[in-house]
């Protein structure tokens, strides 16, 4: 706990240019766009219907409102995938500037996961849209969204350390990464019913994969309209916690010598 501690007070010293960084990612991501931050809203309602007709007919059978469903999944999943992926290249693309002045290494996988974050919940918007459309029930349990936010953020920084230290030694990270996303997706009952899957496999999937924890606590809260279960719940924040400990220790022990393969 030493560590998280240290580095939150690094972080407080730093803020200023952890805001400056995540703003200018915002704005690179959406310069020249017509519409602009609009895309955050209609880029997952366009993936959510095009996923609809495609996997409505042969997934649909026991699940209530497919779209929310799909959506709800989808946008969480999309969160993980999107910012520990930038994460994963965050200290290689600002290798100049780290060789030119010290600033805390970190600072730059935060940046990218914190403005993927910023993202994500203007993509809520887009689910919003099609619970008013598809009819869903708002209850209060949806007040408790910023709560899986901040699992998944968490969650996102523990990965995008480790992926941000790796690449810099093993450039190969990138390549092997994109499989996994594949394998990753594919594992997370995103557009099925996990019901489908071979029972030692479901047993792996509602156990062993942080994606499943997040993306089952999510549509408990707004499709189902109740608090998850408090194996997903107490789950999710131990795979967070988890994962940012083993995060950073690996980038604390190695950003010493980042400098000599950037």
């Amino acid at each position: 706990m030493n560590l998280i501690q240290s580095q939150f007070y690094t972080l407080f010293r730093y803020k200023d240019l952890l805001r400056e960084l995540v703003v200018r990612d915002l704005k690179l991501k959406y310069r020249r766009s017509f519409l602009g931050y609009l895309w955050s809203i209609l880029n997952p309602l366009l993936i959510m219907l095009v996923m609809t007709l495609v996997f409505s007919q042969m997934f649909r059978a026991g699940i209530d409102n497919y779209a929310v469903y799909l959506l709800a999944g989808q946008s969480v999943f999309d969160f993980i995938r999107n910012s520990t992926t930038m994460a994963m290249y965050s200290v290689l693309d600002n290798g100049p500037l780290i060789k030119k002045i010290y600033v805390p290494k970190y600072i730059f996988t935060l940046s990218k996961i914190t403005s993927t974050m910023m993202d994500f919940v203007f993509s809520l918007g887009a689910l919003l849209i099609v619970m008013v459309v598809t009819g869903a029930k708002f209850t209060p349990y949806l007040l408790a969204t910023p709560v899986l936010v901040l699992q998944v953020y968490i969650f996102a920084c523990g990965m995008g350390f480790f992926l941000s230290a790796a690449n810099v030694f093993f450039r190969d990270i990138q390549y092997i990464y994109g499989a996994f996303l594949v394998a990753w997706n594919y594992v997370t009952p995103l557009f099925y019913p996990i019901e489908l899957l071979p029972s030692w496999l479901r047993t792996l999937v509602e156990w062993f994969n942080p994606a499943y924890y997040y993306v089952q606590h999510f549509r408990d809260l707004v499709l189902y309209g109740c608090f998850p279960t408090m194996r997903i719940f107490v789950g999710g924040w131990i795979w967070a916690f988890v994962m940012l400990i083993f995060g950073l220790f690996v980038f604390k022990k190695t950003q010493d010598k980042f400098i000599l393969y950037l």
